[in-house]
Formats: C-alpha cells, sequence, structure tokens
C-alpha cells in the first residue's frame, strides 16, 4: 500500500512524486466531469494546493484514492457553488400545498452522482488489480471475471486447489485493503 508519511521529510518530493505519477490521469478523470478546460485546471491546482497542506500534517495511507476522493468533492463543489438554478425553481406545488420535486429531476441527480461513483470506483479497481502479483491477479479474473470454478483454474494450472484458494484469498484481501477507503466514502453518502 503506498503511504506518504510527513514525519519522514520529503514533502516537496513526495508532492512531485504525486504530480508526476498521477497528474495526467487525475487531469482526464477531473476534465470528463466538467464542462471547461479551464475548470479542469482550477480543480486540479486545488487539489495540488490541499495535497501540500496536508502532507506536512498527516501520513496519506493511499494516494491514488486520496487524490481522486479529494478530486470528486472539488468537482461537486464546485458544481454547486455555479449551479445557476437550484432544485426549489424545478418544483410545483400541489394540490395540498406540498412543493413537490419532478422525479426525473430526482433520477438525474441520483443517476450523475452514481455514474461517477462507478468510473471512479472501476478505475481504482482495476488499477488496484494490477498490482496484484501476477499469479494472483490471474486467479482472481479466472474466478471472478471468467467465471471458472478455483477446481477448473487448478486443472488448468497444474497448481494444488490449496494454492489456489489461498491466491485468490490475498487477491481478495489486498483489493479490500487498496479499496476500503473508497468504499467507506460511498457507503456513507
Amino acid at each position: 500500500m503506498e503511504q506518504v508519511n510527513p514525519a519522514d521529510g520529503n514533502t516537496h518530493q513526495s508532492i512531485l512524486s504525486a504530480i508526476h505519477d498521477y497528474g495526467k490521469r487525475l487531469h482526464q478523470f477531473i476534465r470528463s466531469r466538467v464542462s471547461t478546460d479551464e475548470d479542469a485546471e482550477d480543480i486540479l491546482q486545488d487539489v495540488w494546493y490541499q495535497l501540500s497542506t496536508i502532507i506536512d500534517t498527516e501520513p496519506i495511507d493511499q494516494m491514488s484514492g486520496w487524490l481522486y476522493r479529494v478530486s470528486k468533492n472539488k468537482i461537486i463543489d464546485r458544481k454547486k457553488k455555479h449551479k445557476t438554478l437550484s432544485l426549489e425553481d424545478f418544483a410545483y406545488e400541489d394540490d395540498d400545498g406540498q412543493m413537490v420535486f419532478p422525479d426525473v429531476i430526482q433520477t438525474d441527480v441520483q443517476e450523475a452522482e452514481t455514474t461517477m461513483d462507478t468510473a471512479l470506483l472501476r478505475e481504482l479497481f482495476f488499477k488496484a488489480l494490477n498490482e496484484l502479483p501476477e499469479k494472483q491477479r490471474q486467479v482472481f479474473v479466472l474466478n471472478e471475471m471468467e467465471e471458472m470454478t478455483l477446481q477448473q483454474i487448478a486443472d488448468q494450472t497444474g497448481e494444488s486447489i490449496k494454492t489456489i484458494i489461498s491466491r485468490k484469498r490475498y487477491a481478495v484481501t489486498r483489493l479490500r485493503e487498496q479499496l476500503q477507503d473508497i468504499y467507506d466514502e460511498l457507503l456513507t453518502k
């Protein structure tokens, strides 16, 4: 698991490394969710600034998860700030005098947020999957994505079933560790 610790005294290098490792992908992630290049650049600068202020005070256990989570929050904040119409502008009064929101508006908002969450989760999942050791990744992919049984995988690879079970368990454990922060965030929404 990637961890950046301010106690190591290498803050400047950690920030430069994060920019080098994640800059382009993060920019693409942000740009795909905002309307202009300028907005994407502004948000990305806000993310780097927040990283520079927090990295001096506390360790970051999962740099990629932290960067994408902060980016997503900055995108949401910007959309809230630049919103020209409020939801109340679309509401109407029913016969009882109650404010009613059209279902289509509520659905669009929920679907947009779900789509963003899904895209982020998918991107982080495949990044974590690619970081697994080859044999663990192979067992996980064959079992979970290609729907082979563990026994079929053992037969195909010539490994014992216990070895295959062990590799699958290690793969699942490592994926859970790497994706825990993002899962926690999504579950608390």
